[in-house]
């Protein structure tokens, strides 16, 4: 018959695994512990330091404000979030070079964002009104190629047909436009991209020749009527001095 173990014949074995192992275990319950401990306070600290920033940035008006909240907090969301506000204030002041320098900090340390998508189209409007309008041309185009169905997507295609339509380049411009009635048909851009495409089809639609009448010369206006002349009956003549007869 197989024989089995009891409670009292593994007992010993326990023991011996114990004893050989119990460094090991310990060790490695250890490391646990601060695993847990050092999340748990990382957590904490990291809790704190997005509140704190948090309340600073919502008392930030200005950009040394903004700035502020940047240099205190850099890897929080509010720190990310102050660039943004940042490059806007710089972007009401002109300063639209720095503007770009602030959000290209921006898309460097914080690729994940959410509003890396408003960074993109700050940075192509900020172009634009450089009047570096090719290369703005290029950025609205690499944001909707590099991310189609984000919410900025239909405004920056729709930002397209002015540019075009200055560069002359019609076809690309309707091409845009039924692009946004047909990809982004639920958006407020919609009927406005509508709107564009019937425009530029009147203004480069076939011209009509003119027709036979407009193209006659025009008639030649009467000429003025003849001076009125004086129907008045002339003066009769004056009656002449009676002479008195010569006397004999």
């Amino acid at each position: 018959m197989p024989t089995t173990l009891s409670t009292t014949d593994t007992a010993p074995e326990r023991d011996v695994f114990w004893e050989r192992y119990k460094k090991e275990v310990m060790a490695v319950l250890i490391l646990a512990l601060l695993a847990v401990a050092g999340y748990g306070g990382y957590r904490l600290y990291s809790d704190r330091q997005a509140n704190a920033a948090a309340t600073l940035l919502a008392s930030a008006k200005t950009a040394p404000d903004f700035q502020k909240v940047i240099s205190d907090y850099p890897a929080t969301p509010s720190g990310g979030s102050a660039y943004l506000l940042l490059a806007d204030a710089q972007r009401n002041e002109k300063k639209f070079s720095e503007a770009n320098t602030t959000l290209q900090t921006f898309l460097d340390k914080f690729p994940k964002h959410e509003l890396v998508g408003t960074a993109r189209l700050a940075i192509a409007g900020n172009l634009e009104a450089l009047g570096k309008k090719d290369e703005a041309l290029v950025a609205y185009q690499r944001l909707v190629a590099g991310d189609p169905h984000g919410f900025t997507a239909p405004v920056a295609l729709y930002t397209q047909i002015h540019l075009l339509k200055e560069k002359k380049q019609i076809e690309e411009a309707r091409r845009v436009c039924e692009t946004i009635m047909t990809q982004y048909r639920e958006s407020r851009l919609a009927p406005d991209a509508a709107y564009q495409l019937r425009l530029l089809k009147v203004d480069n639609g076939p011209k009509s020749s003119p027709s036979p009448a407009a193209t006659a010369p025009p008639a030649a206006a009467p000429s003025a009527p003849p001076a009125a002349q004086s129907v008045a009956p002339a003066a009769p003549p004056a009656p002449k001095t009676s002479q008195p007869p010569k006397k004999p």
